[in-house]
């Protein structure tokens, strides 16, 4: 369950917000009404880190992987006067 602390709360029951986030998931940290971070569980940010994969890899495996694209050979703009 996310729970949504402001700054001052959280520095002053780091603890606590460091517990929930270990047994109850993600918690939000709030400054000036806004929200700035997130506490979590370090296993939960690996295993999202991860499942990012790379870039490459992701167009790689893409089903537009095969197409072939031709280049155009005409000249670049401003350069048919030469």
């Amino acid at each position: 369950m996310e729970r949504i602390w402001p700054l001052q709360d959280a520095k002053n029951k780091f603890s606590e917000v460091v517990e929930r986030a270990l047994q109850q998931g993600p918690q939000v940290v709030t400054r000036r009404g806004e929200k700035a971070v997130v506490v979590m569980a370090y296993r939960e940010y690996d295993r999202l880190r991860k499942s990012q994969g790379k870039l490459s890899e992701f167009f790689r495996d893409s089903h537009l992987s095969g197409i072939e694209f031709e280049r155009d050979q005409s000249l670049p703009r401003g350069q048919d006067s030469l």
